[in-house]
This record gives C-alpha cells, sequence and structure tokens, in this order.
C-alpha cells in the first residue's frame, strides 16, 4: 500500500476517535445502499431463510452474470453507484466517466477522491450466490442480481478491503469496522431472502452475531 493510501486510510480511522475517546459507538460510514431493513425486520427474515450446506463451485464463472450492463444512456451499473454513493461526484457526460468525487467506504471508514481507488462490492459475492441457488437461475435472472440497484447488494468499498474479503461469506470475513456489523448483517439477510439463497448454519450464526450488535 502507497504512503497516499496509507494516509488517506488514517484519515479514516482518526475520525472515528472522538466517539471511540468518549466510550460512545463509532458513527455509521454513510451513505448506505437502498433497502436496508431493521434490525428486528432482518432478524425475523434471518430465521426464515432454508439453511444448507453450500453447493459446488462447479460451471461457476464471472461471466455467467453479466455485470456493469448499461443503465440509463450510457451510464452503466458501475457509473450509477459511484454517482449515488459519491458526494460531489463529476462524471462526463459523453461515456459518463467519472472525473471526480469523494466516497467515503462504510467497510474500513477510508475515505478516498479517486474512483480507481474503490470498487463495486456486490455484498454478497457472486459465487457465493452461485453456490446458494444461482446455479440454477438463468442468465437474466443472474444478471439481475449483478446489477440490482433496487437492494442492498452494490456499494461502494475501498478497493484492496474488498479484495481481502473476496467471496468470502460473513462467516469467514467481516467489515473491518465492527461499527458495521449491524448494517452488513441486515444488508447481507435481506438480498438472501430477496432471492431465496440458502444461507450454511455457520454463515447463520455469524449472521445473528451480527445482528446482536445492532
Amino acid at each position: 500500500m502507497g504512503l497516499a493510501r496509507v494516509s488517506q486510510t488514517l484519515v479514516g480511522l482518526l475520525a472515528l476517535q472522538p466517539a471511540l475517546i468518549a466510550g460512545l459507538p463509532a458513527p455509521e460510514p454513510v451513505p448506505s445502499p437502498p433497502g436496508v431493513p431493521s434490525a428486528s425486520t432482518a432478524k425475523s427474515e434471518l430465521a426464515g431463510l432454508a439453511v444448507a450446506p453450500q453447493g459446488s463451485q462447479e460451471g461457476y464463472s464471472r461471466s455467467k452474470f453479466p455485470h456493469w450492463i448499461k443503465q440509463t444512456g450510457s451510464c452503466d451499473t458501475r457509473d450509477v453507484v459511484l454517482k449515488r454513493d459519491g458526494t460531489n461526484v463529476a462524471q462526463t457526460s459523453s461515456g459518463c466517466t467519472t472525473t471526480s468525487g469523494t466516497w467515503v467506504s462504510p467497510y474500513d471508514g477510508a475515505t478516498w477522491t479517486a474512483s480507481s481507488d474503490v470498487d463495486i462490492d456486490h455484498l454478497v459475492p457472486l459465487s457465493n450466490a452461485w453456490k446458494s441457488g444461482a446455479s440454477g437461475w438463468t442468465t437474466e435472472a443472474r444478471q439481475g442480481f449483478a446489477n440490482d440497484l433496487t437492494h442492498p447488494q452494490l456499494l461502494v468499498v475501498t478497493d484492496n478491503v474488498n479484495e481481502s474479503k473476496g467471496d468470502k461469506g460473513p462467516e469467514e470475513w467481516k467489515p473491518p469496522l465492527a461499527s458495521y456489523y449491524c448494517t452488513y448483517a441486515e444488508m447481507w439477510v435481506k438480498v438472501k431472502s430477496v432471492y431465496n439463497l440458502t444461507i450454511t448454519s455457520d454463515e447463520k450464526s455469524a449472521l445473528s452475531d451480527m445482528l446482536s450488535t445492532c
């Protein structure tokens, strides 16, 4: 990680200090994607999810989840989420290229001013969805999942934090900011519930623990 990236991360962590010093919960980074349920709704939906071992990875390919499709004009899904989750975001009128803006990564609290420093995360990773039921979907259904702007499935996060997450579920990976556990679990449960995806017993236990922080 370069010096500039270390400095940006430290800025995000220092921003949390006053609340920590006062013994109060750190403020939740904003913005958050649409459709985040309340904790009580998430707990109810978690209880309704089918628990089953993960299916096979056989046959999986990211290409089976066509993503960053065109949304409006020349703007694709990535462009839309960058605009939605950032502040003072400027995009070219032709090509919809993001030229400037500011983004706060909810996973680690870091603030970035270059779109190249952030990723659009699929909250429930595509491969996790594949092993949880999406392997039996049509390509059209998988495309809808990979470009979902209605539910809390897409959000802007620090690129190397997203890389560390990879295709892991909450039983293996949690956001660096414990203050985001509640929202992360609420979103994960919502997405799995909307798409009728299964969860493992370890996944359910991890989500329950995270929801207990709400």
